[in-house]
């Protein structure tokens, strides 16, 4: 067995790309080596800025010998046929045999034995069109090159066994050198293997492990803050972008000016994160601190002093714009922007910002009667100046505080705390580890926002399909869900949504309102099956209640999911689950015999067994009993009144002949079955949970 250890060395790689990278390259060298029958352990992957890197561990020296058959003309074929079969496996090591065909008659075979090639053969031929085809999002050409990557490749260090592959990708020739830092280790130099390549690397200042980077650079952040009493502010979003830009992590700490700590602390974060890459720090309260943690690639002589005064001078540049924009956004009130919205295009299809905004205000303060606690007038007016943030400076120039600066200068206008937060929060949650809006105003606003974008697209047309979302329509959605169940509401979502669609007036008058509502709530269906499934709860129970009642109130039909869950739980369940299925199979069956449908009413006087009158009793008892509890949402007590026809259902399969030759009683008794499906599927449809060993 061998190894592989193959590096791609180039000028920088984005950081966002390096992940996407990896896995391809683990991909296309997987998919490689199968083709070719050759074995190997495991493949591991690496990245760094300026090379990609994959090493191959228990790598087959050669293909496996193989015999193959090639079949050939009939033995009684004229001799030219015969001659012209044998010419073509010249050159190849083979026996020929005859074969019987039960309808062609007998045949000749070539039994050829294929000798397997080496690895190195195989890798030589093969790398140059795996680089070829490899799927960078976004790749370049340079100089006079007809070859694409990243950026303009530098070198290839390829070794199998210890011995340097050779093979050329456009300008590049593939050897057993590489070199270290660019600045601190260019030398190159040559290695034997991924041992001794790691640790020359390590000593040429490059950690090959992005992870190991993430992890050097949050422990001296850390160690550093604590040195001086502070604390690292969460991000580990930043942190791993942060591995994706050095190769050799040297952390420094710098000073915020105490002149712009009386900003926002969200305009000190962003300028740091956003344009810097820079890491908050906070002290044991949780305040923003006025110290940033600045991450380089060099080590430099002066221990990094010119390297934090350099970023302490871009930092105070930026800061004093974002005090140049705070200051000025607050001398304009915020509806003064609103007829500037009027320009801003929302959508070429659902209109302008402006309208939006005009829709907003009235749907928030229409959902604000569902939501306990929140006022409608202070709803209706933070939906007019949700938007109007948009129109600031200090929005212009950081585009993610939108909201977050609204709610800070309706604040400063004299705004109720209910408004300016409900502005503050509407754009949240934006993903599944956002935190979720609680206080009233906010969830109603929130829910105006995503519901009006929902029916507007939908409405118009556009749909997600497949992998694409441009518009984001299943993140709304999942926001949506996420603010009626976190927030315990009972939102009828049927008339929401035709309200929704009704403000958008003639726009969209020609779309047929209940379909349209009917369509959006299978797509909520279809998010709340990935909502729970993030929870443990299995997608074919959303999907069997869901099918027999396609509620539109999401708390509802969250209860009755989870008392499905615990019903099915029990043995109860478990066996009446059985005895549906025979039950709902007995009947398909005999109607696709038949022809007919035995979904009539059950003859009493035709109950001849006293386990099948037991039954037609007791689902008579179960039906009402489910029924009742179903009006009163106690959806327990329906799986309660359920569970306890299992003696008689068992009863009845046990001693209960259904096809029985008089016509009359088989067909009375497949009535009492569909009439025992019927009874189960006022709960939920059954025929949709699957197997446990099936589901996901």
């Amino acid at each position: 067995m061998a190894e592989l250890l193959l590096e791609l060395r180039s000028e920088e790689i984005p950081a966002g790309m390096q992940a996407g990278a990896r896995h391809a390259l683990a991909r296309l060298l997987e998919e490689l080596l199968r083709e070719h029958e050759l074995a190997f352990d495991a493949i591991h992957t690496f990245a760094t800025p300026r090379r990609l890197v994959a090493v191959v561990d228990g790598l087959a020296t050669r293909q496996p010998d193989r015999v193959v058959e090639r079949r050939g003309p009939r033995v009684d074929a004229p001799v030219r046929a015969r001659e012209g079969f044998l010419r073509s496996l010249e050159g190849r090591t083979y026996r020929l045999e005859e074969r019987e065909d039960a309808r062609k008659g007998r045949y000749l075979v070539a039994v050829i034995e294929e000798a397997g090639r080496p690895s190195r053969a195989i890798l030589e031929e093969a790398l140059p069109q795996l680089l070829a085809r490899f799927p960078w999002p976004k790749s370049m050409r340079w100089g006079a090159h007809r070859i694409r990557w990243v950026r303009p490749l530098h070198g290839i260090l390829a070794l199998l066994d210890g011995e340097p592959l050779r093979f050329r990708f456009g300008p590049v020739a593939s050897g057993a050198v590489t070199c270290g830092h660019r600045f601190m280790a260019p030398a190159s130099f040559a290695v034997r293997d991924f041992a001794d390549y790691r640790r020359r690397l390590e000593a040429a200042r490059v950690v090959l492990d992005p992870e190991e980077r993430r992890r050097r650079i949050q422990h001296e952040a850390e160690r550093r803050a604590a040195a001086e009493g502070l604390r690292l502010r969460h991000d580990p979003a930043l942190l791993e972008e942060l591995a994706g830009l050095v190769e050799w992590p040297v952390v420094h700490l710098g000073r915020i000016d105490a002149a712009f700590m009386d900003l926002p602390p969200e305009v000190l974060v962003t300028s740091m994160r956003s344009h810097q890459r820079y890491l908050a720090l906070e002290d044991r309260e949780g305040r923003l601190a006025p110290r940033f943690v600045v991450v380089a690639d060099t080590e430099t002589r002066d221990g990094g002093a010119a390297v934090v005064a350099g970023n302490e001078r871009v930092l105070r540049a930026r800061l004093w714009d974002a005090r140049f924009f705070w200051e000025t956004d607050r001398k304009t009130p915020l509806e003064a922007h609103l007829g500037r919205l009027e320009k801003v295009v929302f959508h070429q299809r659902l209109g302008t910002m402006a309208e939006k905004v005009a829709r907003l205000e009235r749907l928030a303060a229409e959902l604000a009667r569902h939501v306990p606690g929140a006022d409608p007038a202070h709803a209706a007016r933070a939906g007019r100046l949700c938007k109007a943030d948009l129109m600031t400076g200090m929005v212009a120039e950081f585009p993610e505080l939108q909201g977050i600066m609204g709610g800070y200068y309706a604040r400063h206008q004299g705004e109720v705390e209910e408004v300016a937060r409900a502005i503050a929060e509407h754009y949240s949650p934006k993903g599944p580890d956002d935190r979720c809006p609680r206080a009233p105003v906010s969830v109603a606003l929130a829910l105006a926002d995503r519901l009006d974008t929902l029916v507007g697209f939908f409405a118009a047309g556009i749909r997600p399909t497949g992998s694409k979302d441009p518009f984001a329509l299943r993140r709304a959605a999942l926001g949506v869900i996420r603010l009626v169940l976190e927030n315990d509401l009972r939102l009828p979502l049927r008339p929401v949504l035709g309200q929704a669609l009704a403000l958008y007036g003639r726009r969209f008058a020609g779309v047929e309102t209940g379909a349209l509502v009917e369509e959006l709530l299978r797509f909520f269906a279809d998010r709340l099956v990935v909502h729970l499934r993030e929870r443990g709860v299995r997608h074919d129970r959303v999907q069997a209640v869901f099918a027999i009642v396609p509620d539109d109130d999401l708390a509802r039909l969250l209860q009755r999911v989870a008392a499905l869950e615990a019903f099915l739980a029990t043995p109860e369940g478990r066996d009446l689950l059985t005895a549906y299925r025979r039950a709902r199979n007995i009947v398909a069956i005999e109607e696709r015999r038949d022809g007919t449908r035995y979904d009539g009413e059950v003859a009493a006087e035709l109950l001849v067994a006293a386990e099948e009158r037991a039954l037609w009793e007791a689902l008579a008892t179960a039906e009402e009993a489910i029924a009742e509890a179903l009006a009163r949402e106690d959806f327990a007590a329906a799986m309660r009144a359920l569970a306890a026809t299992r003696a008689t259902v068992d009863a009845f399969f046990e001693r209960v002949r259904v096809n029985v030759d008089a016509p009359e009683l088989r067909a009375n008794r497949l009535r009492l079955l569909s009439r025992l499906r019927r009874v189960f599927e006022r709960i939920a449809d059954f025929s949709r949970i699957e197997d446990r060993e099936t589901a996901d």
